[in-house]
């Protein structure tokens, strides 16, 4: 790969790093929102990098290449008189096939995801990883605060998980919640999963938080819902035995959040 060409792929990433963070939200399908300014300012590095690199290739002596090393070693000038051709020309047979002046050829590959970033970005993780992901530690709490009366009573996955399992008071029982999430389903039962994506960093440590769904057909994998229910009588209320689960009433699809990765209350919806 000549310099002309690397000075293209710095320029290429630093732009399709700009496309996703800083033109469209396409970063946010990888990494967390505050990290979002440190991709602006590593897209802008790059392209410096190589209008850089550019701006030196420019400057330099016509004539003065990848190939130099080669050229020193055929030209004739370069010959010390006091040695005959047999000597010259072994140290030049020792640079066949070293010559580490190019870069390997499968250095092209880099190509592929700068050019990715600009024209098709992978989706954000979904059902698929979902079901495979570490599920989520739910914090341990030892008081709650009273639930509003509001009915339905918007609330969190994580939310709604910490009250069933940890809530000994038991005011979750009979109240009727709302939560938003995209659909898991789970093949060959008869409920499906509501689930969340919750990344520390980056796509790479995903961990989800699931509330089952009794009551309601499963929609097509990763469609965003809102769903109300009650809580699904399993276990002991307040314990790590009861099961955060629902007995859904009503479901409605509901457009993707731009910042997915997190555990947001639901979205209002208009009446």
């Amino acid at each position: 790969m000549r310099r002309p060409l690397q000075v293209t792929l710095l320029v290429l990433s630093g732009l399709g790093l700009l496309h996703a963070s800083l033109f469209t939200d396409l970063c946010l399908r990888y990494v967390k929102a505050s990290m979002r300014p440190m991709l602006v300012v590593s897209g802008f590095l790059l392209i410096l990098l190589g209008i850089a690199e550019a701006w030196s290739r420019s400057r330099q002596h016509p004539g003065a290449d990848d190939d130099h090393m080669d050229h020193h070693h055929m030209d004739p000038g370069h010959m010390d008189p006091g040695h005959t051709g047999h000597d010259h020309t072994e140290p030049a047979e020792e640079h066949v096939g070293h010559n580490h002046s190019k870069v390997p050829r499968v250095a092209w590959l880099l190509f592929l995801p700068a050019l990715s970033l600009l024209f098709y970005a992978p989706p954000a993780l979904g059902a698929y990883t979902a079901s495979r992901a570490a599920p989520k530690a739910v914090a341990q709490q030892d008081s709650f605060d009273p639930l509003p009366a509001t009915s339905p009573l918007p609330m969190t996955l994580t939310d709604f998980t910490t009250r069933v399992q940890q809530d000994r008071k038991g005011v979750i029982k009979g109240r009727t919640v709302q939560m938003t999430g995209f659909v898991t389903p789970d093949k060959g039962t008869t409920y499906w999963d509501l689930t969340r994506i919750m990344i520390s960093c980056c796509a790479a440590d995903a961990q989800s938080i699931k509330v089952r769904v009794y009551g309601i057909p499963a929609l097509a994998a990763n469609t965003w819902v809102t769903i109300t229910g009650t809580w699904h009588a399993s276990g002991t209320l307040g314990t790590s035995s009861a099961t955060a689960a629902l007995d859904g009433v009503t479901v409605e699809k509901v457009a993707k959040p731009v910042n997915a990765y997190q555990d947001a209350l639901p979205f209002p919806t208009s009446r």
